[in-house]
């Protein structure tokens, strides 16, 4: 019979300038356990209670994941003083999704580490790993290849350095960065690297409301894409 499942909110020790400890969600599936556990870090401007962050992370618990959300410390702050407030810089989210990465290690105890990330917290979880991060694979959501119509400002200098498999989820209309300019990015990934296109997604991967498809539905088969992924880079 299938357990309860559980949420727990905790804080983590970040040590930084502007806030000493940040928040962070752990969601336990309720029945059978995978062996992957998932580290999820939030986008630039979405909140790991946002709508999308939530969703996506009850999809994953839903295939058996768990699930750790945290926040860098810049969106702490935003969400302590209630305003926004800009990213900080790679240096100081590295150093928050390294201490997120330790607490997760400690209260998940999974065999696998799979460090994930929409936007933002993909680049991040990518910097990670290209400093030898102790995780297995990465699933990324919407990776910033570059900002918007500025294509000659590629971030993907690191992907010759990062070992671990990964599954690179975009959308067709992700103005951050085409599937087709990823896979010519890809060429230099030093790991095994999967691109999994999202036809007529955008950087959310919002489908145009003529494919009179919800959110909901996509975000359900990114979670089966990640599900099916995981089995077959660690067949049991």
């Amino acid at each position: 019979m299938a357990g309860t499942p559980a949420s727990e909110r905790f804080e983590i020790a970040v040590g930084s300038a502007s806030v000493e400890r940040v928040a962070a969600i752990l969601d336990e599936p309720a029945g059978e356990r995978r062996e992957s556990a998932i580290l999820f870090a939030h986008g630039a401007g979405v909140d790991i209670e946002h709508p999308w962050m939530s969703a996506m992370a009850a999809a994953l618990v839903r295939r058996g994941f768990a699930v750790m959300r945290f926040r860098y410390a810049y969106m702490e702050r935003a969400a302590r003083e209630s305003k926004p407030i800009p990213p900080d810089r790679a240096p100081a989210l590295e150093d928050a999704h390294f201490a997120a990465l330790e607490e997760f290690a400690r209260r998940t105890n999974a065999r696998r580490r799979i460090l994930a990330g929409k936007s933002l917290g993909a680049r991040i979880s990518t910097h990670l790993a290209a400093k030898s991060a102790a995780a297995h694979g990465l699933a990324l959501f919407g990776y910033p290849l570059h900002p918007p119509r500025a294509p000659e400002k590629e971030r993907s200098e690191h992907f010759a350095t990062i070992v671990q498999p990964a599954l690179f989820l975009q959308g067709t209309r992700d103005e951050f960065g085409t599937p087709d300019e990823l896979r010519h990015a890809l060429r230099r990934f030093a790991g095994r690297a999967t691109l999994s296109i999202v036809e007529g997604g955008d950087h959310s991967f919002e489908l145009p409301a003529s494919a009179h498809r919800p959110l909901l539905a996509t975000l359900e088969e990114l979670a089966a894409r990640v599900d099916a992924w995981e089995r077959e880079t660690w067949p049991a």
